[in-house]
C-alpha cells in the first residue's frame, strides 16, 4: 500500500521533481551562474508573456485539448496598435484599455466561430495567426515604433524604474524580503484554515503530512527567490502583473461554476451537456479569455522591449502551449491546473536560461525544447491508458 502511495506522489509530481532536477543540472554546468540574482531576476521578466499566455491557453485545453494558434500574433497586433497610439502621444491609459478591448474583440471573434458556428479551434486560430500578423504589419508600416513613456515602461515593466520601490532600506531590499514573508504567512493561513474547514463541513482532510510537507516546500522556496530578488533590485513589476493573473484565473479555475464546467466539458462533453452545461458558452468563455490575456501579453511585451515591431510574438504559442502539457495538462482535455502550468513555464525557461549561458545556440534550445514537450505528452498518453 505505501509503494503505490509512492507512485501516486511521483506521478502528481513529476513535473515539479524533473523542474527541481533540470535547475541542479544547469547549477552544476553553469558553476551556479543561473543562480545569481539578476538572472532569476530575468527569468521572471523575460518569461513574464509566457507566464500570462499559458494560464490562457489552459482555459483552451481544458475544454478538451483544444489550442489557441494565434495568441502569438494577438500579442504583436495589439503592441502594433498601443505603439502605434502611444508614439502619437495618445495618453498611455487610453493606449492601454484600447489594447484590452481589442484583445478582447478578437477572443469574441474566435470564441464565435468555434463556440457557435462549430468551426475547429485550430481552422478558427490558424486563420487568425496570418490575419493578426498581417495586420501588425499594416499598422506598424513595417516598421519598429519606439515606446519611450516612463510611466508605461516602469509600470508594466520595462524601464529602468520597473520594481517595486524599498520603503525600508538596508544592504538587502527589505521591502521585498517583507513581502515574502507576508505571502509566506498569507499561504500558511489559507492551508490551514483550508483544513479546519474541510472538518468542519465533515469532509475528510488530506494526510498532515502531505500538507505539512507542502507547506514547508513552498514557503522555503518564496523565502529564497524573494532572498535572491531582494540581492538585485526587488521585486519586478512584471512579477506583481504575474502573481495578479495567477490568482485571478487560480481561483476562477478552481473555486467558480464556469471553472468546473471548463473541467466538466472536457472531461465528457456529452455527459456535461446532459448535466445542463451549456458547452457552447463555456467554449466562448475559454476564447475570449484567451483574447483578453493575450492582448495583456502584448503590453508586458512591448513594455519589456520599450518598443513595438512586426517580428514580436513569433513562437509565442508554442512556448504557451508547451508550458501547459509540460505542466501537467491533459492533451485530452479535462485535466490541469494553473499551479502545474506555472510549473512547466518555469521548467521551460529555466532550460532557456540554462541553455543560453552554456552558449548553446537557439536551434537547438528549440530541439531540447521539442523533446521535453513530446516527453510531457508521452507521460499524459501513457498515465491515461493505464487507467483504462
Amino acid at each position: 500500500m505505501g509503494n503505490v502511495k509512492i507512485t501516486d506522489v511521483l506521478k502528481k509530481y513529476t513535473m515539479t521533481i524533473a523542474l527541481v532536477v533540470v535547475i541542479i543540472f544547469f547549477s552544476v554546468t553553469t558553476k551556479g551562474t543561473i543562480l545569481y540574482p539578476q538572472n532569476i531576476n530575468n527569468l521572471i521578466s523575460q518569461n513574464a508573456y509566457v507566464f500570462v499566455l499559458a494560464v490562457g491557453m489552459l482555459l483552451c485545453i481544458l475544454t478538451g485539448g483544444n489550442i489557441d494558434l494565434a495568441v502569438g500574433s494577438v500579442v504583436c497586433f495589439v503592441g502594433a496598435i498601443g505603439g502605434s497610439m502611444m508614439a502619437k502621444d495618445v495618453n498611455i491609459w487610453i493606449s492601454v484599455i484600447a489594447m484590452l478591448i481589442v484583445g478582447l474583440l478578437i477572443g469574441i471573434w474566435h470564441g464565435f466561430w468555434i463556440a457557435y458556428v462549430n468551426v475547429p479551434p485550430f481552422i478558427a486560430t490558424l486563420a487568425g495567426m496570418y490575419a493578426f500578423r498581417g495586420l501588425s504589419n499594416v499598422v506598424l508600416n513595417g516598421l519598429t515604433v519606439t515606446i519611450d513613456d516612463k510611466t508605461f515602461l516602469n509600470v508594466f515593466g520595462g524601464g529602468d524604474a520597473c520594481y517595486i520601490p524599498d520603503f525600508i532600506g538596508g544592504t538587502l531590499n527589505m521591502t521585498c524580503m517583507v513581502a515574502g514573508i507576508i505571502a509566506i504567512a498569507i499561504f500558511l493561513f489559507i492551508t490551514i484554515k483550508g483544513r479546519i474547514d474541510t472538518k468542519k463541513q465533515g469532509y475528510e482532510n488530506k494526510p498532515l503530512a502531505g500538507d505539512i510537507a507542502k507547506m514547508v516546500v513552498i514557503s522555503a522556496v518564496v523565502l529564497w527567490v524573494t532572498y535572491k530578488l531582494s540581492q538585485y533590485k526587488g521585486i519586478p513589476t512584471a512579477l506583481i502583473w504575474i502573481l495578479v493573473i495567477v490568482l485571478i484565473y487560480g481561483y476562477v479555475t478552481q473555486k467558480t461554476r464556469i471553472g468546473r464546467y471548463l473541467y466538466a466539458v472536457g472531461g465528457n462533453k456529452k455527459a456535461a451537456q446532459l448535466s445542463g452545461v451549456n458547452v457552447k458558452n463555456v467554449y466562448f468563455f475559454a476564447y475570449v479569455n484567451m483574447g483578453l490575456l493575450a492582448a495583456f501579453a502584448g503590453i508586458l511585451t512591448v513594455a519589456r522591449a520599450c518598443m513595438a515591431q512586426p517580428t514580436f510574438g513569433q513562437g509565442y504559442e508554442m512556448d504557451a502551449i508547451g508550458s501547459c502539457f509540460i505542466g501537467g495538462a491533459s492533451a485530452y482535455g479535462g485535466i490541469g491546473t494553473v499551479p502545474g502550468v506555472i510549473i512547466g513555464a518555469v521548467l521551460m525557461g529555466v532550460i532557456n536560461q540554462g541553455m543560453s549561458i552554456m552558449g548553446i545556440g537557439a536551434d537547438m534550445q528549440k530541439v531540447v525544447k521539442g523533446v521535453v514537450l513530446l516527453l510531457a505528452v508521452i507521460f499524459d498518453v501513457v498515465s491515461k491508458n493505464e487507467k483504462k
